[in-house]
């Protein structure tokens, strides 16, 4: 389990992950202090689970996307696939899980340090909507406040603070 100060944001499907990603990279967090678990209905997923390399077009596409979530610490999309960069969240999400992490998304929040109240209310808004949670590994508070306050200026319709004394509400 991931121990660390710890953002979240939930994003509804027309929300643009890449942009959400390099606007924390910009405000100074690693790609390796980002995960995203994204449903497997949302566009993103869809782009992975259908790349194909017999159609050009649409290879590229899926190349982008395939680069873009292999750069980040971990993409989690269940049913689908599952990247991991970091070795924090490879920890968290793989070898304390004893490799079923991606067979369940509650497993994986759990492995990310939610309670397992919250790791079900999110599993189940993950499989019912087309959303996408993005997920920041902070190391002091001030930093958790700037992507909690930049995840909702990018439209998280619902952000909170993990592993502070107390929670930021819903957006």
């Amino acid at each position: 389990m991931i121990t660390n100060k710890a953002a979240y944001g939930i994003y509804p499907r027309h929300v643009q992950l890449p942009e959400i990603a390099c606007s924390l990279k910009q405000a100074g967090f690693d790609n390796e202090d980002i995960c995203m678990v994204v449903s497997p209905a949302h566009p993103v997923a869809k782009i992975v689970r259908d790349a194909s390399v017999l159609e050009r077009e649409s290879s590229a596409v899926s190349a982008r996307i395939i680069g873009w979530v292999s750069e980040l610490g971990a993409v989690v999309i269940p049913s689908v696939g599952l990247f991991i960069r970091s070795q924090a969240f490879f920890r968290a999400l793989v070898v304390d899980q004893e490799f079923q992490s991606f067979c369940g998304q509650s497993r994986t929040l759990a492995g990310l340090g939610f309670s397992e109240g919250e790791a079900e209310r999110l599993d189940h808004q993950l499989c019912n909507d087309e959303e996408a949670l993005v997920y920041v590994n902070c190391q002091e508070s001030s930093r958790t406040d700037r992507a909690l306050e930049l995840m909702k200026s990018m439209g998280a319709r619902e952000t909170a603070a993990l592993g502070l004394a107390h929670a930021v509400g819903a957006a």
